[in-house]
């Protein structure tokens, strides 16, 4: 009888390596990564612009396959999976925060956080009550019938969170969050993902600010397409609490 791996990593790469062709150019945007992430750590991968991270990220969001090498998320098996399997898997393992938001204009906040419910095929009773207690974990329960246009950016980024909770997903995987954010709104994003953290949520943020980086407790640093730094740190700032909406 086949062993059970026990504590098996919710992310393992081996030897991932992605090649882009650009006519007769080849662009070695990933070169032999091996990563190992174990479920309910908040991990920050780091680099500048050209640094590769945006390919790995999009490699551990399933929105690209690697060129050579193995990645497992969750158990599976990811390069030998079909369009239809991964995006099976997008929708219900992995919860995307994105730089942008991409809320979509004519939907209201509830609205827009249902929509990958509506992917998973949910319910329209069941997906409703959910997308609200999304809301309501992120504090904008009154906020949830105002159209993006009539919401500030940190409150898009706060719906744009819910979103990826609602779907109670394996993952989180955030892209340069608050990028978009004053202080204080990046700040406040900081926190709820800190919180969720400490409700046992696992985080990979993607960053190019080490400020930011650094509040992880593990941090992979890629420079040309390579690991150059992937080691556990002390977090600073210390984790903050969700906070808590009544």
């Amino acid at each position: 009888m086949e062993q059970v791996e026990v504590n098996k990593p919710l992310i393992r790469m081996v030897n991932i390596s992605k090649v882009y062709k650009m006519g007769d150019v080849e662009v070695n945007a990933l070169k032999d990564i091996n990563i190992s992430i174990a479920k309910k750590e908040f991990v920050s991968i780091i680099g500048p612009s050209g640094s590769g991270k945006s390919t790995l990220m999009n490699m551990i969001g399933c929105l690209d396959v690697p060129t050579s090498g193995e990645y497992y998320l969750d158990g599976n098996e990811i390069a030998s999976l079909d369009e239809d399997r991964l995006a099976e898997i997008r929708n219900f393992t992995i919860g995307f925060i994105f730089q942008g938001f991409n809320l979509l204009p004519k939907l209201t906040a509830v609205e827009n956080v249902e929509l990958p419910l509506v992917y998973q095929g949910m319910d329209k009773n069941k997906r409703h009550e959910k997308a609200i207690e999304a809301l309501e974990k992120v504090g904008l329960q009154d906020r949830m019938h105002h159209r993006p246009s009539q919401l500030s950016g940190g409150q898009q980024q706060r719906v744009a969170i819910a979103r990826a909770l609602a779907g109670t997903p394996t993952l989180i995987l955030a892209d340069e969050p608050t990028g978009n954010l004053d202080s204080k709104s990046g700040k406040e994003v900081m926190k709820m993902l800190h919180g969720l953290h400490e409700q046992g949520q696992t985080i990979v943020l993607i960053t190019h600010d080490n400020n930011i980086a650094l509040e992880a407790k593990h941090i992979i640093r890629v420079h040309d397409g390579q690991i150059i730094e992937n080691r556990e740190v002390d977090p600073h700032p210390s984790t903050f609490p969700l906070p808590e909406h009544r």
